[in-house]
């Protein structure tokens, strides 16, 4: 019998295709399991700044200069114009009211923009973030994967995982034969409810104050783009072309996603609460979407010549949390230990953030005596940050019929991703751990307090007074000139906000001038 693997990955989407490069590179033998086969359409596609930073880091600590140019739309563009991707610019929130919001065909819109909200990402395309078309970024990564080394196998059906002491053996089914995998350790990468949570019989966890929520979606051909349409809610020149970027339809229960592909393909969705979901019947699929377009004309007039390119898909629970993330052979990513919502693009950084700290343990750690330690502490670290998410998702969720308090909550997040990015740019990464900076010792306590809040029924008057506790909890973290009024909820990439607020940073203003010539601002 031939010696075990090192470590089997199981799951090839863009994570364990990546894990299995970097533990390739480690010097690790490595086999990576699929259970499909590229190219195929999977959900969960859009990239954040953080999310391109930790991508851009692991390419640049492990040697994977292939993987680089795509962790920006212009040098993609430049090095792989053949994989299809959006350009992603920043977020795009706009409010509605079911039925009720157009009277007598006429459209209007809130002159102060409180039923929208704006927050580019970058100052030019060049620098932007990107949509990953999924069938096209994994499969070149897979294909990354085997020219560096790792084997690769898909349309394995696997069985078992079986525990013999200095091994495991992943017993399973490929095209009708019997196959058997042995590692010493195994990474899973499958996703919510996957392979080892089936395997070994893993406990789901709840989500503490988080609603149950499901989800309707799929691709689709002949979206037109909400700018050309009468729906802009554009009073001025915007802070970048409101459909480039991650859009979301908010409205009392739940949201619609929009997301634009370079190659006519538009991904477009719905999640929503039990309550608000089960009138809408939303396990009837395509008779659902379309009953759910004629309530907002803003969505009804861009997907006038739309065509659904592949059956809806309808996830009847989409949150979850694994009770076990790690063992002592074992461990889940985080895209496999849990999932909130496609709200705010955060699965893409908290798997990156996992990625990146189960390749320290591959490289420093390995067979030595903190190994199991080490895993625990990364179960811990992924099941907070897990937690963190939820809470700051739940109340916005609680609050997406009062607009004005889902835009402070909303603003928690980005002044925490945009304090991170720009701590771990100035090579601060100390400054901000963990994500959401869940664990910074004020931050995390006032964002887990105000969420709390949030999340309890609110009268106007306690709806003023939470919006100014929020914006007095972001303001000491916050580089990107959130909260100002003058800017009616529009938010630029403004240099000039960052080096004001180098101080906050530990940092000069030379120094961040330095940083802004180093990213192509």
């Amino acid at each position: 019998m031939s010696a075990p693997y090192d470590i089997a990955v199981v799951g090839s989407g863009f994570a364990g295709s990546l894990l299995a490069m970097i533990a390739r590179q480690l010097g690790r033998s490595v086999v990576l399991v699929e259970k499909g086969a590229h190219p195929r359409v999977v959900i969960g596609e859009s990239s954040t700044p953080l999310a391109n930073l930790l991508l851009e880091e692991l390419c640049e600590r492990y040697e994977l200069a292939a993987l680089r140019p795509l962790a920006k739309w212009g040098s993609w563009q430049r090095a792989h114009p053949e994989l299809a991707c959006g350009l992603k610019r920043g977020f795009t929130f706009h409010h509605h009211v079911l039925d009720g919001a157009y009277s007598g065909g006429a459209y209007s819109f809130d002159r102060e923009r409180r039923d929208q909200l704006l927050v580019a990402a970058s100052p030019h395309d060049e620098i932007a973030d990107t949509h990953w078309y999924r069938a096209d970024f994994d499969d070149f990564l897979a294909k990354q994967a085997v020219k560096l080394g790792v084997d690769f196998l898909d349309r394995v059906a696997l069985r078992s995982f079986e525990d013999h002491g200095n091994e495991i053996r992943l017993r399973g089914e490929r095209e009708g034969r019997d196959v058997e995998f042995r590692a010493r350790f195994v990474i899973d990468a499958t996703g919510p409810r996957g392979f080892l949570y089936r395997a070994l019989g893993l406990k789901e966890a709840a989500l503490p104050g988080y609603p149950a929520t499901q989800s309707l979606y799929s691709h689709f051909s002949g979206v037109g783009r909400l700018a050309e349409t009468a729906y802009s809610r554009a009073d001025a020149q915007p802070p970048y072309p409101v459909d480039d970027a991650a859009v979301h339809h908010v409205f009392d229960g739940g949201w619609i996603w929009v997301l634009q592909f370079n190659n006519g393909v538009t991904s477009a969705g719905v999640a929503a609460t039990d309550n608000c979901a089960a009138p809408m019947r939303l396990s009837e699929g395509a008779p659902a979407w379309e009953r759910l377009l004629e309530r907002i004309p803003a969505l009804q007039a861009q997907f006038v010549h739309a065509r659904a390119e592949r059956p809806f898909t309808h996830l009847p629970r989409l949150a979850f949390r694994s009770a076990a993330i790690a063992g002592e052979r074992w461990a889940l990513l985080p895209s496999a230990a849990g999932f909130v919502d496609p709200l705010l693009s955060t699965g893409f950084p908290l798997t990156l953030l996992g990625v990146a700290r189960l390749a320290e343990i591959l490289a420093h750690d390995w067979e030595s005596d903190c190994f199991g330690a080490r895993l625990q502490e990364y179960a811990a670290q992924t099941d907070g940050e897990l937690l963190a998410t939820a809470q700051l998702i739940g109340a916005l969720y609680a609050n997406m019929n009062n607009f004005d308090v889902f835009v402070a909550l909303a603003l928690l997040y980005f002044a925490a991703a945009s304090f991170s990015e720009s701590a771990r740019r100035l090579k601060k990464p100390q400054l901000a751990p963990s994500f959401l900076l869940c664990a910074h010792p004020e931050f995390g306590p006032a964002c887990t307090r105000l969420c709390a809040r949030a999340r309890q029924r609110l009268t106007a008057d306690e709806s003023r007074r939470l919006i100014a506790e929020i914006l007095a909890a972001v303001e000491p973290f916050n580089v990107a000139g959130f909260g100002r009024p003058e800017r009616r909820n529009w938010y630029p990439v403004d240099a000039d906000d960052l080096l004001d607020a180098a101080g906050k940073l530990g940092a000069s203003r030379q120094e961040v001038h330095a940083l802004l010539k180093r990213c192509g601002f």
